[in-house]
């Protein structure tokens, strides 16, 4: 296929463009599509390791990855975000109708975004298992290899809290060891007893400093201490971590921020 024709479609704005219904080689009870007789290529968050195209190796920045499940593609090339029709059939993995956001990132190599780009975009790739790596080869013999992303530990994670607020200054860590969490609620430090059990955590009441902040802290304060002194459901998906109170509040926050 020529070059020209497979260069990925940017949108106009720093949005990803909605994908059209997706349909594919997914198996009708949206059940994974598998890669021979080894770890299903669906259904896993894989980051990419580094991408091999036109002779050449470029070693990816952090945060590149790639999920492919329910006949769509979706993921980062580094800095920009992308979304394609998928379908997995066998070991071919087939991307098409590849959409991407168009951003310009600092401290981000655009090259390698875009020799990534390039090579994911509307193509037919052999796919290869091996334990929790990926290789995707074209027909070229362009290579991206990739890596099973973990989810990151619920305990001694530095979890920083990005909803309801977002300006970074609120975290919390636990420490299944010690049985404890603390942190910081944007302005005022915290600490509390944590039992962690299942997905269930129990909290018990919020020791803190007597700090005063502008209101908008002191807001996003407030409705932190809603989550301590009671039960909460927890779910981590990779590096993302929600927590929910039994009053109905949610918590989101990211790792290593």
């Amino acid at each position: 296929m020529d070059r020209q024709k497979q260069r990925i479609t940017l949108t106009a704005a720093a949005m990803l463009v909605p994908l059209m219904a997706a349909c594919g080689a997914e198996q009708a009870d949206g059940g994974s599509a598998s890669v021979g007789a080894g770890k299903p290529v669906t259904g896993v968050r894989w980051n990419v390791d580094s991408v091999t195209a036109d002779g050449r190796t470029h070693e990816a920045p952090d945060g590149a990855h790639m999920t492919i499940d329910k006949g769509r593609a979706e993921g980062s090339f580094g800095c920009n975000d992308f979304g394609a029709e998928a379908t997995v059939d066998g070991d071919r993995v087939r991307l098409s109708k590849t959409r991407a956001t168009e951003m310009a990132c600092e401290n981000k190599p655009m090259a390698f975004e875009e020799t990534l780009a390039r090579t994911l975009s509307d193509q037919e790739f052999k796919a290869r298992v091996d334990g929790d790596r990926l290789t995707l080869t074209t027909e070229q013999g362009d290579t991206v290899r990739l890596t099973e992303a973990k989810d990151a530990p619920l305990s001694g994670t530095r979890w920083t809290v990005t909803a309801p607020e977002a300006d970074g200054r609120a975290h919390l860590t636990f420490d299944a060891r010690k049985g404890t969490v603390s942190g910081s609620l944007g302005c005022n430090k915290v600490n509390a007893e944590a039992t962690v059990r299942d997905r269930d955590i129990t909290l018990g009441p919020p020791a803190t400093t007597r700090m005063m902040c502008e209101d908008s802290l002191m807001a996003d304060e407030k409705a932190l201490l809603r989550l301590f002194d009671g039960e909460l459901k927890y779910r981590v998906e990779h590096q993302t971590l929600t927590l929910t109170s039994d009053n109905g509040m949610t918590v989101r926050a990211v790792a290593g921020q």
